[in-house]
């Protein structure tokens, strides 16, 4: 798993289940402090998808979106191991590493 595929998957943790593009997006721009551009979110949440890690679910079509149907994700029990796993790895390589200071 690669480290904005990462990023994206503790998004939608944050968000929570039935998240869409949009506040996955705002979430890693909030936490991140860094913009993020909106495709860039869509492509990682594909590749997520066909990984197994989300599974997404068609809304239903609003006004508001000029009849167009909002996609939703949620994370998978796979996509779940796959974070623990991950902060587990990272935990342990942080561990000795000398603060930096200055």
């Amino acid at each position: 798993m690669g480290h904005f595929e990462l990023l994206v998957l503790l998004a939608l943790l944050r968000v929570g289940d039935e998240a869409y593009g949009v506040p996955i997006a705002r979430a890693l721009e909030h936490t991140s402090g860094k913009p993020v551009i909106l495709a860039s979110v869509y492509n990682t949440l594909e590749r997520l998808e066909e990984k197994g890690l989300i599974r997404s679910t068609v809304g239903q079509p609003t006004r508001e979106r000029g009849g167009r149907a909002k996609r939703y994700f949620t994370i998978t029990l796979v996509g779940r191991r796959e974070v623990s796993s991950a902060k587990k790895t990272l935990t342990l390589l942080w561990r000795g590493i000398p603060v930096l200071e200055g």
